[in-house]
């Protein structure tokens, strides 16, 4: 007979259930079929010193859960970020799109994965290297995922190439080396024997794949989808993720002293944002476009290595991603989620582009042999929020209980008074719409390549000519730094070179003579590249928010510093919707001129000026004197200076400052206003000063 229970007060604070003989509670240590454990220290032995027990069940129940508790890693896209969210539509697009999820004031919860590509799950988060940005709407019609990049297009054309490049930029075969970098002799070789890669690799050597925050990243659905209307008119679309506070980047060295400061630093960056209540947030825009615009590009809109310049055809904002809760726990969510760009909903349609293509098979097989069963949709992670019901029985790790004979159809089992399970719905189910074309692409099957695939540098043109004079210094730095890694294949950087001649004569004799190679001659065009008008819209620097919204600025002090010049710092960068971060020599923090103690929130040696975006120095003559012996003070400061920060300075850390070597400029202040509005942004035309650029 089942014992009566009642409830006492748990530990949490929170109440536990326990039976009146206290047998069951739910604080018990418990096995996994609920066998309470009396000793979960001690394994069962034959005597104090004797062989360990088979029949020890709590022991071999606990070990092998334990090795059995790590699953097989993406093959890319392995560490990532994950969080939940809402998207709330803020316009009407019933013209464009039946998907419920569109319409104007609905809000539907997301769960988004942010991650890089090349490197294992136990890699660092800051490396040149493109970051996903995989979105999955729990709709009301199903789930939709969205699964992109924070790069508009991609290396390659067809979906057969994907194990290549992969293979190619993975760490070595016979080495194993590097990691989580593309600066190595086989991905180079790949790529300048693949001049459809060149658009992307200007993109992947600008500052594009040095993101300073996940929260500061623009994010894309990279390939042309189709939106269908109720009326079955349908429309060509690009999806593009605005974020809320604008566009920022690190620089290269920086990036590098980020990954010695802290291997965690964009996952950090993002959960405490969340957990602080400053919630990341994205503008959802929509390109939309005809036929008859498709057909007039010199471009193929389906090829997945071009874009739509937002010139040509502006981005329209049709909603937002607000990122509000961490995950509770990050095996069960962030790793266990499976996205698939095959999940679609009714108004959402795939494009003939080829890579779209082979994508909805890859990533659907890849779930099985990652997460061990066909059935991963019932994670709760992956499952739908809305009711879900077919006849796909079994297989393991089934978690629901169909009931009934009908596990077919159709059937005629309810004509008989048994339950016989759902039907499909033509009037609202998903169908396959013809693209906006109005016509069929069907042909003889051939493996060909459309000619309107051909123009392999025109785009890469494009971006490289958007660029401001600094990112394109950092694109002919990057080039000439990846490619001085190829080792043994000496023909490779001269090919790549003359791969580069296609797309800028310029930018060929900066990465050759930061080689030091002849220029070589440039290579054949499958397609001669035409002039496309520049575009604002691909360069970083043009896109940045003149805001200390979102950002830290590090105030370094020490015993003496003038409370009353602190606390108007510290209120100052508050006002301004920034966050002051307090940096002191000790964990303790230091003795200020009132007496009190400001308790520091990082210690200097931990608290590198590279995890800020601007710096204060609010310290007394003392304070400074004591610091000009601490080498970590004076790096503090040199890194600031060296990586385009401004600095606020009181009239007494003068000599840390020429120490540091820094000279005088626009950002670097006093501790008034104008340090405010200077910790806004960075100051690119210092760079020249401070170092060689290709």
């Amino acid at each position: 007979m089942a014992q009566p229970t009642k409830k006492t007060p748990g530990s949490n604070g929170g109440e536990t259930h326990q039976t009146v003989d206290g047998r069951a509670s739910a604080e018990m240590l418990t096995t996994n079929q609920g066998i309470a454990v009396s000793d979960n220290q001690n394994s069962l032995r034959s005597g104090a010193r004797g062989p360990t027990l088979l029949e020890d069940f709590v022991l071999r129940e606990k070990i092998f859960h334990f090795d059995h508790e790590r699953i097989p890693e993406r093959i890319v896209h392995a560490r990532g970020s994950g969080a939940h969210g809402y998207f709330e539509a803020t316009a009407d697009i019933s013209d464009l799109t039946k998907a419920a999820l569109f319409r104007k004031g609905e809000r539907t919860e997301t769960f988004v994965r942010f991650s890089t590509v090349a490197g294992g799950a136990g890699s660092v988060d800051t490396p040149r290297d493109v970051r996903g940005f995989a979105v999955k709407f729990y709709t009301t019609e199903g789930n939709w995922d969205l699964v992109g990049n924070n790069i508009p297009v991609f290396f390659i054309q067809d979906a057969i190439k994907f194990p290549d490049l992969v293979h190619a930029v993975k760490m070595e075969a016979d080495r194993g080396y590097p990691q989580a970098g593309s600066a190595h002799d086989t991905f180079w070789d790949w790529a300048s024997l693949m001049p459809e890669t060149t658009h992307m690799l200007m993109w992947a050597m600008s500052d594009r794949t040095l993101p300073r925050s996940l929260r500061t990243m623009e994010g894309f659905g990279i390939h042309t989808f189709v939106l269908v209307n109720e009326a079955g008119e349908s429309h060509f679309v690009k999806f593009h993720w605005k974020p809320k506070l604008g566009l920022q980047s690190t620089i290269w060295d920086e990036a590098l002293k980020l990954q010695a400061a802290d291997n965690d630093y964009h996952r950090r960056d993002l959960f405490e944002a969340i957990d602080s209540g400053n919630f990341p947030e994205w503008e959802l825009g929509i390109q939309v476009f005809d036929k008859a615009f498709a057909e007039a590009q010199p471009y193929d809109v389906l090829d997945p290595t071009k874009l739509i310049p937002e010139d040509d055809v502006p981005v329209r904002i049709i909603g937002r991603l607000v990122l509000d809760r961490n995950v509770d726990n990050f095996f069960a969510e962030t790793e266990q989620v499976a996205f698939c760009p095959a999940n679609i909903v009714p108004g959402i349609d795939f494009s003939n582009d080829p890579l779209l293509q082979g994508r909805l098979f890859s990533y659907l097989d890849t779930q099985k042999s990652r997460l061990g069963t066909a059935n991963f949709h019932q994670i709760p992670v992956n499952a739908p929020r809305c009711p879900f019901q077919n006849f796909q029985r079994d297989g393991q790790m089934q978690m629901m209980v169909p009931k009934g004979r009908g596990n077919y159809e159709p059937n005629s089992l309810t004509d008989h008074g048994e339950e016989g399970g759902p039907r499909e719905t033509p009037a609202k189910g998903f169908a396959t719409t013809t693209e906006p074309t109005g016509e069929s692409e069907e042909g003889d099957k051939l493996r060909v390549r459309s000619e309107t695939f051909a123009d392999h540098y025109s785009q890469a043109r494009l971006f490289f000519i958007s660029q401001t004079e600094s990112e394109q210094a950092h694109i002919a730095s990057s080039f000439v730094f990846e490619l001085s890694k190829v080792g043994l294949l000496d023909q490779v950087p001269g090919r790549m070179v003359a791969n580069l001649r296609n797309v800028d004569e310029d930018l060929a004799k900066r990465v050759a003579e930061g080689l030091g190679i002849p220029l070589p001659k440039k290579a054949p065009a499958a397609r001669a590249p035409v002039d496309m008008p520049q575009s604002d819209a691909l360069s970083i620097h043009k896109n940045m928010h003149d805001t200390l919204e979102g950002r830290a600025v590090g105030i370094l002090i020490a015993d003496g510093t003038d409370a009353t010049e602190l606390d108007a710092v510290v209120a100052a960068v508050k006002k301004a919707k920034g966050k002051p971060v307090i940096v002191a020599p000790k964990v303790g923090g230091a003795k200020l001129s009132d007496g009190r103690v400001c308790k520091a929130d990082g210690q200097l040696a931990g608290s590198p000026s590279q995890i800020f975006d601007a710096v204060a120095l609010v310290l007394s003559e003392a304070g400074t004197a004591a610091l000009l012996k601490e080498g970590a003070a004076v790096q503090f400061v040199m890194d600031a200076f060296g990586h385009l920060k401004a600095i606020g300075a009181s009239s007494a850390a003068r000599p840390l400052l020429d120490k540091a070597g820094v000279e005088p400029d626009d950002g670097v202040t006093g501790l008034d206003a104008k340090f405010l509005k200077a910790a806004s942004r960075r100051f690119y035309a210092r760079e020249p000063k401070l170092r060689t650029l290709a």
